[in-house]
């Protein structure tokens, strides 16, 4: 657990941080006691909430295999990206092609001071410390400018992201379409979000019960969306089709191309949050 004494400048201990629970989810120790206390909290209204985690983190890295291997592009901008853990976006891409580029961008001090730190010895990253609801404080970052080459195919992340977008300053497909249009053709979109059935179904419950902690707490709100929605931010991109489904629709993570079969019925885990990978034409 991190020393409260010991914060960074502009860190509050004592508000738990969305990089810092989700980092404590996926089993990491970069957490304050108010993230441990957010998380238990959380996982008391839905109790698979690490392995929604897990599933989410399992999809970013299948998606990143697929645009490495089958595809030309070498360039990844991840908005979001939280604390750096195992098998972070420029460890799987990397692994394949050792010139692959990585810009990681996220809010939180604690996260682009442990990320600064362990990158600084890899010359083809970068972290940067903005607000990925402020579109031009990245694409203009000199950061960003410097690593990325704008000319060429970009993959943007924006994985478990958007959703901590409340639409308080524009609909959050209107934050993506500005950097949707900075991409030049043949670069690829991949977002994951947490969906609403609005079906009245158990799921629907247990989601509400769980926002309704999210909400109560100190940690940035989570705004579910429906499956049209969270289409949407994909600002009419192309999407690829999941696991050999001949028309492409946005799909629950674990569905989309996943490692194996599946021998079980799918978890709540694996079934409210979803998303897809998308090319620019």
């Amino acid at each position: 657990m991190l020393d409260p004494d010991n914060a960074p400048v502009g860190v509050d201990p004592t508000r738990s941080s969305v990089a810092r629970v989700y980092d404590h989810l996926l089993g990491g120790n970069h957490a304050y006691a108010i993230d441990i206390t957010v998380a238990a909290q959380i996982s008391a209204a839905m109790p698979e909430v690490a392995d929604v985690a897990l599933e989410n983190r399992s999809f970013l890295s299948r998606a990143c295999r697929f645009i490495s291997r089958e595809t030309d592009v070498r360039q990844f901008l991840d908005l979001g990206s939280g604390l750096p853990t195992a098998e972070n976006v420029h460890q799987v891409v990397q692994r394949l092609h050792q010139d692959a580029k990585v810009a990681y961008v996220d809010y939180d001090p604690v996260v682009a001071a442990h990320g600064k730190a362990i990158l600084q010895e890899n010359g083809d990253t970068r972290f940067v410390l903005a607000d990925i609801f402020d579109p031009q404080s990245i694409l203009e970052n000199p950061d960003v400018r410097d690593l990325l080459d704008w000319e060429q195919p970009i993959a943007l992340l924006a994985v478990a992201a958007l959703h901590h977008h409340n639409g308080e300053r524009g609909k959050p497909a209107e934050v993506m379409g500005q950097f949707i249009d900075r991409l030049p053709a043949g670069s690829f979109v991949v977002i994951s979000h947490v969906i609403d059935p609005s079906d009245g179904s158990e799921d629907d419950e247990i989601l509400q019960k769980t926002l309704d902690v999210i909400h109560r707490g100190s940690m940035r709100d989570i705004t579910a969306r429906t499956k049209e929605e969270i289409r949407e931010l994909f600002h009419g991109l192309e999407l690829v089709p999941a696991n050999g489904e001949t028309e492409a629709d946005i799909v629950p993570v674990a569905d989309w191309w996943p490692d194996g079969p599946r021998y079980r019925p799918p978890t709540i885990a694996q079934r409210i949050i979803a998303g897809g990978v998308a090319i620019k034409r």
